[in-house]
């Protein structure tokens, strides 16, 4: 009775996704708020709302959770299932306060976004982990190669989104792409977009929301991965 119960309280969707957003040092109040702006109108594009209408289960779950030497839920799970649910995403996307600080601890943010995957009251046949950041640096808590494992055993696919930010007179971090591609990425179907700088950065997320919630990867879509000049990556 007990099993009959639980199933019935869970929530099914065609895909959990887990935004992992980052919010070390390196990101400035300013640049938090661009890159929930930027999340906020990807998830209310009509071409993300058409990939989730098309999927599966026409539904999906999303948590938007900031990353530093600590992690912080910004958005709590939220099934979004078309423009009333994505539009009421992005609005609780503007008001919570920063809550992660300091340095990068890259390992421990993938092990609490897999920990809200396997603790949620949701089932799906898919479970993302949408990894952004501008560094490759692990400065406290467990090793990305670790982490990155447990959360692959678990049948989680990582996704990443590495931001170079040229704008601000630098390219984040020597071969940030590369690094990305061999050390965060990983699981079935594993792919990673480059947000190449401020202009393209919604384009980017738009984009790489679409991929994974139509399952597709980017050599499937030949055209979304050379558009907005950003680059797209598939995990060999």
């Amino acid at each position: 009775m007990a099993d009959q119960v639980v199933a019935q309280t869970q929530r099914e969707v065609g895909l959990e996704l887990v935004l992992l957003a980052d919010a070390s040092g390196s990101i400035d109040a300013e640049e938090l708020a661009f890159q929930r702006q930027g999340y906020a109108l990807a998830m209310t594009d009509p071409q993300v709302l058409s990939a989730i209408e098309n999927s599966l289960y026409g539904n999906v779950a999303v948590t938007y959770v900031e990353w530093a030497s600590n992690t912080a839920v910004v958005v709590e799970w939220m099934i979004v299932d078309g423009m009333s649910s994505a539009q009421a995403f992005a609005d609780a996307l503007a008001g919570p306060p920063r809550q992660a600080y300091g340095s990068n601890a890259i390992g421990g943010a993938l092990l609490d976004a897999k920990r809200l995957i396997e603790r949620n009251d949701i089932v799906a046949p898919r479970a993302v982990i949408d990894f952004s950041g501008d560094s490759i640096r692990n400065s406290s808590g467990p090793s990305i190669a670790a982490a990155r494992e447990e959360v692959l055993a678990a049948g989680i696919t990582i996704n990443a989104l590495p931001i170079l930010r040229p704008e601000d007179g630098r390219r984040a971090g020597a071969n940030l792409e590369e690094e990305y591609s061999n050390r965060i990425i990983g699981g079935p179907g594993a792919f990673m977009v480059t947000a190449e700088g401020r202009d393209t950065f919604a384009g980017t997320v738009r984009r790489k929301l679409v991929l994974e919630i139509s399952g597709r990867t980017p050599d499937h879509d030949k055209r979304a991965a050379c558009c907005d000049g950003t680059k797209t990556h598939r995990l060999q």
